[in-house]
């Protein structure tokens, strides 16, 4: 006798709710496909004027060459050569894959300081509404918050709604590199928070994953990358639920990891949305990826953890509050991303997340669900506190830190 949960009547059911829930996205949040964008960025300008300039009698490489070329072309520049190009495009130096890392930090300040000017002057113009310079006011503060000590911006692009990433620790001289990919509604303006919700943004989380690992691990040398480099989903709309957003930014973080300087591994933290971006991406990632670790994730558009076809360890946590456990997981005619990493089918390591509190509280110190992602990002897998008693998710894993 066929089972209740495996009929095709079950199945049918389950899609009409997965067609309900888009419906109901629809219904309270709208499309969400359409961004305010400037009509003519100012890193489109630059680029343009890049593709057509020289140095010393040669010309400038093609952007979207491969890491190492780009790498290479700065290698044969002198200091003062590689400071005049950073100086004059700051937007395409900081954001090219295969520059130095110190001549990115650099070329984005500059970056930073050009959009406070900006910005600045938008708030005082008397031509936009009201909100146009509230929104201005926001971005400003932004801005000189980026700028404010000695903040290390890997990426900055003002253009629409804003991408960036920040480094803590040393990136040259580490033996452990973990990245934080956070998910919906990631844009400048969201990038980090302050007071209760600190560690909810992507620079709260890695800041916290950062001290997390350091006190882990007090000898080895990590450095944490919050990036929120890739347009991410608006609210809990129709791109949420579709996986266009995580296919592009899939794209950006292979480019990203293939890019990170020295052969250390290197460890994906991926929140929410973010985790179906690591899930697109893991089949292509570069092997120095040790480790993909998940939490609060919707699915990461695969039945099964053999489907990602990756060689890293994926591991899963889930809050016993977090709202998207109430989520189908589904994939319907493109919508909804798939089978629930937590579920043991799933094939994950279910690793505890005692302590977090609902969907955005991964990340709090004192709770097992940091504790965890600090064991992972540096090796330290003895220390990892399985879901359940019987140590399954440290299975075949030493707990020494890997060579």
């Amino acid at each position: 006798m066929t089972s209740f949960d495996s009929s095709p009547t079950l199945t049918a059911w389950r899609a009409l709710l997965a067609v309900a829930v888009v419906f109901v996205m629809l219904a309270t949040t709208g499309w969400t496909a359409v961004r305010n964008q400037h009509s003519v960025a100012p890193r489109e300008i630059a680029l343009a004027s890049w593709a057509k300039d020289r140095i010393a009698g040669h010309s400038l490489p093609d952007v979207s060459s491969p890491a190492f070329r780009l790498a290479h072309f700065f290698a044969t520049l002198t200091a003062g050569q590689q400071v005049a190009l950073a100086d004059k495009y700051p937007l395409v130096v900081g954001n090219l894959n295969g520059a130095p890392v110190g001549l990115r930090y650099r070329a984005n300040r500059h970056a930073l300081a050009q959009a406070e000017a900006s910005e600045e002057q938008r708030t005082l113009d008397t031509r936009l509404s009201p909100d146009g310079r509230h929104q201005a006011a926001l971005r400003l503060a932004r801005f000189r918050s980026l700028l404010a000590g000695d903040r290390q911006i890997l990426t900055f692009d003002p253009s629409g709604r804003g991408r960036a990433a920040e480094v803590f620790g040393d990136l040259d001289r580490a033996d452990r590199i973990s990245v934080v990919v956070p998910g919906v509604d990631t844009n400048l303006l969201t990038l980090e928070r302050t007071g209760v919700k600190e560690n909810a943004a992507p620079v709260g989380m890695a800041r916290s994953l950062y001290a997390a690992e350091r006190s882990a691990r007090p000898g080895s040398h990590t450095a944490v990358i919050a990036w929120a480099d890739y347009t991410a989903p608006v609210g809990i709309g129709m791109d949420a639920a579709l996986g266009g957003l995580a296919s592009e930014g899939a794209v950006r973080l292979n480019a990203l990891v293939k890019a990170l300087p020295g052969t250390s591994d290197v460890s994906l933290f991926c929140h929410s949305y973010g985790s179906v971006l690591c899930g697109v991406a893991a089949h292509t990632l570069p092997s120095r990826v040790s480790d993909i670790a998940v939490a609060g994730s919707p699915g990461m558009r695969v039945d099964n953890a053999g489907s990602l076809h990756t060689g890293a360890r994926v591991w899963a946590m889930r809050d016993g509050d977090d709202w998207i456990a109430e989520v189908p997981n589904m994939a319907v005619g493109g919508l909804g991303h798939g089978a629930d990493p937590v579920d043991p089918s799933f094939g994950a390591r279910i690793v505890s997340a005692s302590g977090a509190i609902g969907h955005s509280g991964y990340f709090e110190p004192g709770t097992e669900s940091l504790d965890n992602f600090a064991a992972i990002g540096v090796g330290a897998y003895d220390s990892v506190t399985c879901a359940s008693s019987d140590h399954a998710c440290r299975r075949e894993i030493s707990g020494e830190p890997e060579t």
